[in-house]
């Protein structure tokens, strides 16, 4: 930790906005690295725990459930956590369908082909969102770190070797740095006058958990369709979660078409491979796009997950994105506080863009390809796509190399994705 005897009074040494899942995540990482921080969010954590708040579920690479378990979460996201053993993609539509027969065509990735890399992990884990908040949070209370919820921002500015936040109470916090992890509309993204860049797709994600007849083994399914990809993820006890991808006015006459009516249309796309569907819970529409910020840092400031980029769920990158910055960022501010350095500096701050803006903008424009790729009907782009993924399919060094990247355990990783501590 940084010496303090000279230093002026602050709150913390890290203010965090936002207590999501990247920002509680955060809060463990910094703590983990004897870093006094405190969370700030404006929903209390019960709220965020209601089953009605955050109807998704997240693909967790297993590098970043790593992360999770070295920061003592692991034990109350395992019972949660189904692992993800292969993953099967298809392009046309899914037998069932009333239109179209399937190409043919599909690309299929086991976890048994890259085990001796990964000591047996799967691909990666499917928890519910709701349960990854009530972990973390269970987490960040034994932790003992400070939480400010519900409580809202008013204003983030910068001045000399401090960040201030005010609060629409009244209160001012200061601290050497203040990290922004409050979603695409950031706050302090737009207090601090950067932009972003970027575009909707037209379409929304429907979202739904959906119990099976059948169990599903531990596979998740993705259909490419014309309107965009149409993904069975499963779930434990024998329940999928659903991204159901369609036009704006689709999606929202599905979100409010009765139940029977949303399970025959979900019947016959589905087709009949897991036996009969029926609706387990709430549904939800959540409009898709690009979005990235001009830059990850501004003084005092930094930014993380959907307030430096949100993506297309299209790879399920969208967290696992955050969580790489998370153990980025941590262990550039650990090493920096143990070395004495002003964790908030600008040369500090720089180290943290250098390591996560290129490898952020390479899957964003990567996912915004495979978007426009597998999202039409063209037959020309059709073939393309056709050939290619039945080349990937028929190499192995492909198909392995792929699966390691999408685990998050490729290029230069911070030592929390390997499972070290900070």
């Amino acid at each position: 930790m940084s010496p303090k005897h000279d230093a002026p009074k602050h709150d913390a040494e890290v203010i965090i906005v936002g207590a999501g899942m990247a920002g509680a995540t955060l809060a463990l990482a910094l703590a983990s690295g004897g870093i006094d921080c405190l969370l700030i969010d404006p929903q209390p954590f019960d709220a965020q725990l209601a089953p009605t708040f955050d109807g998704r579920a997240s693909a967790v690479a297993f590098s970043a459930f790593r992360q999770w378990r070295v920061l003592g979460a692991g034990d109350r996201l395992e019972p949660h956590a189904q692992r993800i053993e292969q993953i099967l993609v298809t392009d046309g539509r899914p037998a069932g369908a009333s239109a179209k027969s399937p190409s043919g065509v599909w690309l299929r990735f086991d976890s048994s082909e890259i085990a001796d890399r990964t000591d047996g992990e799967p691909l990666g884990y499917l928890i519910e969102n709701r349960h990854i908040r009530a972990g973390l949070a269970e987490t960040v209370q034994a932790a003992g770190i400070v939480v400010l919820a519900p409580a809202k921002v008013a204003r983030t500015t910068s001045e000399g070797g401090a960040a201030r936040v005010t609060l629409e109470d009244g209160r001012v916090l200061t601290a050497p740095l203040v990290i922004g992890v409050d979603g695409r509309a950031s706050r302090v993204r737009s207090d601090m006058g950067i932009g972003t860049m970027g575009w909707g797709y037209g379409h929304v994600g429907v979202v739904a958990t959906v119990a099976l007849e059948r169990d599903h083994g531990g596979v998740a399914y993705e259909h490419f369709l014309p309107t965009g990809p149409f993904a069975i993820l499963p779930l434990t006890g024998r329940r999928a979660s659903l991204v159901w991808t369609e036009g704006l006015d689709k999606g929202a006459a599905l979100k409010a078409a009765r139940p029977e009516v949303f399970e025959a249309h979900l019947r016959r796309r589905f087709g009949p491979f897991l036996g009969g569907v029926t609706l387990a819970g709430p549904r939800f529409t959540y409009p898709l796009g690009l979005q990235l910020a001009e830059r990850i840092t501004a003084p005092r400031v930094a930014l993380l997950g959907d307030a430096a980029h949100a993506v297309h769920p299209i790879a399920g990158q969208g967290l696992n994105m955050g969580l790489k910055d998370v153990a980025a960022l941590a262990q550039v501010l650990a090493d920096a506080a143990r070395l004495g350095e002003d964790i908030g500096s600008e040369a500090v701050l720089a180290r943290y863009a250098r390591w996560r803006s290129v490898d952020n903008l390479g899957v964003a424009l990567a996912t915004d390809v495979f978007t426009r790729l597998f999202s039409n009907d063209n037959p020309l782009t059709r073939t393309v796509r056709d050939a290619g993924m039945a080349v990937v399919n028929r190499i192995g060094p492909a198909r392995r190399l792929f699966m390691t990247e999408a685990g998050g355990a490729a290029g230069d990783l911070p030592r929390l994705l390997r499972g070290e501590p900070v």
